[in-house]
């Protein structure tokens, strides 16, 4: 894995990945759906090392929603498992190869264990200059913008802020990483097309690719490959081609 150049004209700054399809994915090949679950780690490998080859800046992984605690017992907790053995054994690469560790969601939910696994590589990765990679466990778009409601409204009733300071930027100062940038990209794999309560806010103007492809047969070549479309696309963000293209 390379170390990110952030110099490479054209490449998205952030890329968001809704990993979909381990459970259909296992029960294709005839398996239990925690087979799919460990085979997807090799996609989250591969991802990682892509995304570092190609320079981007920011990785967001959709790795445990709010409503993923409703499925099966056994399964949340081999999702737990899984996600303190991966941090064990890739922090060495990670530092390795200049990878910053994040975090984001309702980090209180997780098991004990979990957080305390998430926060030493949090720690130990903090001063990685590469690629950031950010994963979001128990994680709720509408949860982390009532959230950022709910400090707003405390710093109205406080006097800190008046109800006509409140705008978008006011918002975003509020999100769990406020000083992450947007998606430029969001990659669903698994054939669904919906962002199901991801990154509400934050998506606003990402360019959305959904594919077929099911998340443990997802490598850096298809990363590659959708760059290399989001790179042919237009982003006006409101304005006409024509004022676009006159800058």
């Amino acid at each position: 894995m390379e170390k990110a150049n952030s110099q490479v004209v054209g490449i998205p700054k952030h890329v968001a990945v809704i990993m979909d399809g381990n459970g259909r994915w296992a029960q294709q090949h005839g398996h239990e759906r925690s087979f799919g679950h460990k085979a997807g780690i090799e996609a989250v490998k591969s991802v990682i090392e892509g995304a570092a080859e190609l320079g981007i800046r920011y990785l967001t992984l959709y790795t445990f929603s709010t409503e993923n605690w409703n499925r099966p017992k056994e399964e949340v907790e081999l999702l737990m498992g899984l996600l303190v053995q991966s941090v064990h054994n890739e922090l060495e690469s990670l530092m390795k190869n200049h990878v910053r560790l994040l975090v984001e969601g309702r980090v209180e939910d997780l098991p004990e264990t979990c957080r305390e696994a998430m926060q030493a590589a949090i720690d130990s990765t903090a001063g990685n200059d590469g690629l950031t990679v950010i994963l979001a466990l128990s994680y709720s778009g509408r949860v982390e913008l009532a959230r950022a409601a709910q400090s707003i409204a405390r710093k109205v009733q406080a006097g800190q802020l008046s109800p006509e300071d409140v705008q978008p930027d006011t918002v975003t100062r509020h999100l769990y990483l406020p000083n992450v940038p947007d998606p430029d990209i969001l990659i669903r794999t698994g054939g669904e097309t919906r962002i199901s309560n991801f990154l509400l806010w934050q998506l606003a103007y990402t360019e959305l690719f959904f594919i077929p492809t099911m998340w443990p047969d997802f490598r850096k070549e298809h990363l590659r490959e959708i760059v290399t479309q989001f790179q042919s696309r237009e982003r006006r963000f409101g304005k006409t081609g024509e004022q676009v293209r006159e800058h």
